[in-house]
C-alpha cells in the first residue's frame, strides 16, 4: 500500500473475469514472466485462454555459433510445456524474427486473424508506453513492438470488417475484444489476486530451462514482486496491470443483439 494511505484508500482486487481471453506475447517465457498467475487463476474459475507468441525467441542465446532455428524449436517445446502448466487452450507462434518485430501491416493482419479466431473479450499485451523498467533497464524493443501491434490489431483493426476484408469474407467476422489488460506496465491501476496460482507462474517459468540459469532464486524474486503487489490490496500476492475498458459489458451485448437481428 503506498505509504500514507489508509486501509479505506487501499484499493481492492479486480474480480471482473471474461469468458475467453488471449495474451500476445513478443518471445516464448514473455507471458509467464507477465500475466501467467492471473491467466492461471481465471483458467481455474473457467475461462478459456489462448497464448500467441509473435516469434519464436530465436535470439534467446548466449552462444553465437548455435543455429537459430534449433533454438527456435527449443524455446517453441519450452513454451508448450509452460502453457500446459498454466493451463491454456493452445498456443500459436506467428514465427517473426527475433529481435526484429515490428508493428506493421503484416503482424497487424496475423493478430487480426489469431483475434476473429478465437474471439476473447480481453487481450493481455505488454504496455507499449513502457520505455524502461523503473530504474532497472530498458523495455526490449520486442517487447513495444508486440503491445502496439496487440493494440492496434484490438481496436479498431478486429472489429472493422473493412480492415483485412479478406479475412471477413473467409469466414472470420469482425471481433469486439471488450478490455486490455498491460502488463509490464509504470501505470498499474488494476491487481488480481494470484495468491492460489503464484506457484503455477513459477512452475511454468521452470520450463524455460534454456533462458534460466537460477530457478529457484528466481522463484523467489518472483515471488516477492507477487508479495509486494498483493500488498496493495491486502492479499498474498498479486498481478499488477494497466486496464483499459474498450467496451463496458452491456455496450457489446447490445451490438452482438444489432449484429443478429441484421443477420
Amino acid at each position: 500500500m503506498t505509504e500514507g494511505a489508509t486501509a479505506s484508500d487501499r484499493p481492492v482486487a479486480h474480480d471482473w473475469r471474461p469468458a475467453r481471453f488471449m495474451v500476445i506475447a513478443a518471445h516464448p517465457d514473455d507471458a509467464d514472466f507477465g500475466p501467467a498467475a492471473t491467466a492461471a487463476r481465471w483458467i481455474d474459475a473457467g475461462s478459456e485462454g489462448w497464448l500467441v507468441c509473435c516469434t519464436s525467441g530465436d535470439q534467446g542465446g548466449e552462444d553465437p555459433d548455435i543455429d537459430p532455428l534449433e533454438l527456435a524449436a527449443l524455446r517453441e517445446s519450452e513454451q508448450r510445456a509452460a502453457a500446459e502448466v498454466v493451463g491454456y487452450a493452445g498456443v500459436t507462434f506467428l514465427h517473426a524474427p527475433d529481435g526484429a518485430l515490428a508493428n506493421d501491416l503484416a503482424l497487424r493482419e496475423q493478430l487480426v486473424r489469431e483475434i476473429r479466431t478465437f474471439r476473447p473479450d480481453a487481450v493481455f499485451a505488454t504496455d507499449p508506453e513502457s520505455l524502461f523498467h523503473g530504474g532497472r533497464g530498458v523495455n526490449h524493443t520486442d517487447h513495444r513492438a508486440a503491445g502496439m501491434a496487440a493494440i492496434d490489431a484490438v481496436y479498431p483493426a478486429a472489429r472493422n470488417p473493412m480492415a483485412f476484408p479478406w479475412l471477413a469474407r473467409g469466414g472470420l467476422a469482425a471481433h469486439r475484444v471488450r478490455r486490455l489488460y498491460l502488463f509490464w506496465s509504470d501505470k498499474a491501476d488494476t491487481w488480481v489476486d494470484v495468491s492460489d496460482t503464484i506457484d503455477r507462474k513459477v512452475d511454468a517459468l521452470r520450463a524455460h530451462a534454456s533462458q534460466i540459469s537460477d530457478p529457484d532464486g528466481l522463484g523467489e524474486r518472483i515471488r516477492s514482486r507477487a508479495c509486494e503487489s498483493g500488498a496493495e490490496i491486502g492479499v498474498a500476492a498479486a498481478d499488477d496491470l494497466r486496464l483499459i475498458v474498450i467496451d463496458d459489458d452491456d455496450e457489446v451485448d447490445e451490438a452482438e443483439e444489432e449484429d443478429e437481428s441484421v443477420g
